[in-house]
């Protein structure tokens, strides 16, 4: 079969691989109908993730429809459509059972490599490097998806596959970063991002219940996106400098939730955005944190910061002081994808919201490598791609 495959730092190619097979009887085998390019799969693509493999296949926000299952899988049939979540669970352990699919204990053969630097292994991710169970992903044309009782949601109805691919990962995942930010009625939200994971924050925050959104970017198209679909007011980073504007649109106070939707490879701006980007490239930090500074510095005083925003390792200079005498509250993680699969179906099924709103190209499975190129140079006023194999 057809997949997209990671060769070497920005080197990615249609490759002919095997295709899957059932490794266990608790697996399904489905057939890649959409498959999106996650702005996550930039941190592979620009070599920030440590344990990538020549030949890995990419990907972790596929649907498609079942064409086998093992002996042990009841929830699902052959002929079922299906959205996979990015998040391998087993559905039995511990933090499985309390609805924290993104910790499984069981679902990363290789936890003892990544608990060596985080203490503690967190799920098997589909795509996502050996260090998180190098498990091939679904820019492909078959996935291999294992406890297929526990991950994937069944499309009973019409709707495109446009409309419910990102429930794989980024719907959620902005979802899950609004309740994380505890947003109470009449708050000010600020939103650092505004990719993906970054508009369907903004659209969760309304959902929450804010008085207020402000969207924080660079990229004019971005921007844009997040005033016309996000009813966001917005501010570019480039143009004016965002505590001074912050404060002033809230008063003094600064934002009562503020959302990280960046991540590891933040463009900063000054001598420590120039500081982090050497110290990056030659691995003398992991993470470029300037939003996560940023943001402890305009949250106002027992404010919430929330962090979807992937980070990998070590990050320099984060002003703990402050986060501390604040007395700001810090919620963070992987999504736990399982958990929001239901409740946003149904707002989908209700027209609360189309997902599809943040899609600016669709492409063949044989596109894939440009479109890396045009995502991470940020060209073409590309937000999000969706491939077909």
């Amino acid at each position: 079969m057809k997949a997209l495959v990671w060769h070497d730092e920005k080197d990615v190619r249609v490759d002919e691989v095997p295709k899957p097979e059932i490794a266990n009887p608790t697996d399904a085998i489905i057939e890649i109908t959409a498959t999106a390019i996650c702005g996550s799969d930039l941190h592979l693509y620009n070599g920030y993730m440590p344990g990538m493999r020549e030949g890995d296949v990419l990907g972790h926000e596929p649907m498609g429809e079942v064409v086998e299952v093992g002996s042990e899988v009841d929830r699902l049939e052959v002929g079922d459509r299906v959205v996979v979540p990015f998040t391998i669970s087993c559905g039995s352990c511990w933090f499985c059972g309390e609805d924290l699919y993104s910790l499984c204990d069981n679902t990363n053969p290789n936890a003892e490599l990544i608990s060596k630097t985080m203490g503690h292994s967190p799920a098997g991710l589909l795509g996502f490097s050996h260090m998180l169970g190098g498990y091939a992903g679904g820019q492909a044309e078959f996935l291999r998806v294992p406890h297929a009782d526990v991950g994937p949601i069944k499309v009973d109805s019409d709707l495109s596959d446009e409309e419910v691919l990102f429930l794989s990962d980024i719907f959620p995942t902005g979802y899950m970063a609004a309740e994380n930010a505890q947003i109470e009625d009449g708050d000010t939200v600020a939103v650092w991002g505004c990719g993906p994971v970054g508009q369907f924050a903004i659209q969760s925050a309304w959902m929450f219940g804010a008085n207020q959104v402000i969207a924080i970017d660079r990229i004019p198209e971005r921007l844009e996106m997040a005033r016309n679909h996000g009813d966001a007011e917005t501010l570019n980073f480039e143009h004016e400098d965002v505590y001074d504007r912050l404060m002033a649109m809230t008063g003094g106070r600064g934002p009562d939730r503020c959302i990280d939707a960046v991540g590891s490879e933040a463009h900063g701006t000054g001598l420590a955005g120039v500081t982090d980007q050497v110290k990056q490239e030659i691995h003398l930090e992991d993470d470029r944190p300037h939003v996560l500074r940023e943001a402890i510095k305009c949250c106002r005083k027992g404010g919430t910061l929330s962090v979807p925003g992937v980070y990998m390792g070590q990050s320099d200079n984060i002003p703990f002081g402050p986060l501390m005498n604040k007395a700001i509250t810090v919620k963070s993680g992987q999504t736990h994808v399982q958990r929001y699969l239901d409740p946003l179906m149904e707002k989908i099924d209700d027209g609360e919201i189309d997902p599809s709103f943040v899609i600016t190209h669709q492409v063949g499975l044989e596109d894939g490598p440009e479109m890396y190129e045009t995502f991470n140079n940020k060209e073409d006023d590309c937000i999000k791609v969706v491939m077909t194999p």
